[in-house]
């Protein structure tokens, strides 16, 4: 077998870099400037560092110059499509600029949100973007202490300027379509899924009830399942209704993909047993569901645009705070 590559150690950097090992080591722990090394040595070592495959310390890096180059992003979840797309658009989008992007899962756990963005402080992060965070402001405050930079995706805050979509205007389409579908004069209508402290959930619910009263269709509340979003949530809200109300609605607002996840089960038993199912729409988006299950009506986010926005707003570092509501896309299969 042959012999492994030799690691570049301190000591040769320091042969290379015609200096002492004590010098390179302040370099590279990003004391160079307390030791009064010139910002050319520092330069040169680090050059050298990363020539020879020497595996530098980014925190190390961040101190060692005025700007690290590293943005950060914390996301509730990865398993699913919006949030995963929104996470690869952003690493693409800060390579594209020149930075370097950290993006962390914190499962909608406003704790692991707030030890996350103290790691990235850290880290020297130049921005921190809060996907879907439920205490943006808190975030922020934490940050701006540190004088970086926050802005909201997903879900707004008031201390920051964020992107998000226009969930009512989203939901009112949604709702109408499934109207248009259902073809009742005065249908049993169910909204499922989401948390009615969210700024999202409570637009959704309202552009749902919006549809349904242009139609002289009484919502009752008994019908608005604000139960979370996990899927075993939305799965027993679901069956709870069913048992109570001895049947399925007419019509189905689903309030996210990992909902329906919970609900499709149900729907599946119902066919299985020639009972009838509702009309079915969901605000997310999944190509999968999309194209195997029947009916289904499903609002896309257009997280491409959302994210060009927010790094346009990176760039222009203003202190105006605002909110930007981004137009979703209604997708079905008729």
């Amino acid at each position: 077998m042959p012999d492994s590559p030799k690691k570049t150690t301190i000591y040769d950097l320091a042969q290379l870099a015609g200096t002492s090992a004590s010098t390179v080591s302040a370099v590279i722990n990003g004391n160079w400037k307390k030791r009064r090394i010139s910002e050319a040595l520092a330069t040169r070592v680090l050059e050298l560092a990363e020539e020879h495959g020497f595996a530098l310390n980014m925190q190390a890096r961040a101190l060692s110059r005025e700007k690290s180059g590293i943005i950060g992003m914390i996301v509730p979840m990865y398993d699913n499509r919006y949030f995963s797309s929104i996470a690869q658009g952003f690493e693409a989008h800060a390579r594209d600029a020149g930075y370097f992007p950290i993006v962390t899962c914190t499962r909608r756990d406003p704790e692991l949100e707030v030890a996350a963005a103290r790691a990235m402080l850290g880290y020297q992060v130049e921005l921190l973007v809060c996907t879907g965070a439920t205490d943006p402001d808190r975030i922020h405050d934490l940050c701006a202490a540190a004088g970086v930079p926050t802005l909201n995706l997903d879900l707004p805050g008031s201390k920051a300027s964020s992107v998000i979509s226009e969930n009512f205007h989203g939901a009112l389409d949604l709702t109408r379509k499934l109207l248009i579908q259902c073809g009742k004069d005065m249908p049993e209508a169910v909204f499922i899924g989401g948390r009615q402290s969210d700024h999202n959930t409570r637009e959704r619910i309202r552009g749902f009830r919006q549809a349904l009263g242009e139609a002289d269709i009484t919502i009752r509340d008994g019908n608005i399942l604000p139960c979370g979003y996990a899927a075993e949530k939305a799965g027993s809200a679901y069956r709870l209704w069913q048992q109570s109300h001895h049947g399925s609605p007419d019509l189905l607002f689903v309030n996210s993909t990992i909902s329906l996840e919970g609900i499709l089960p149900e729907i599946e038993k119902l066919r299985a047993e020639g009972a009838g199912v509702p009309i079915l729409g969901c605000f997310d988006w999944d190509p999968f569901a999309a194209r195997t299950i029947d009916n289904i009506v499903m609002v896309k986010q257009d997280v491409k645009r959302m994210l060009e926005i927010l790094f346009g707003l990176f760039v222009k570092q203003s202190d105006e705070i605002e909110q930007i509501e981004v137009a979703t896309i209604l997708e079905s299969r008729d």
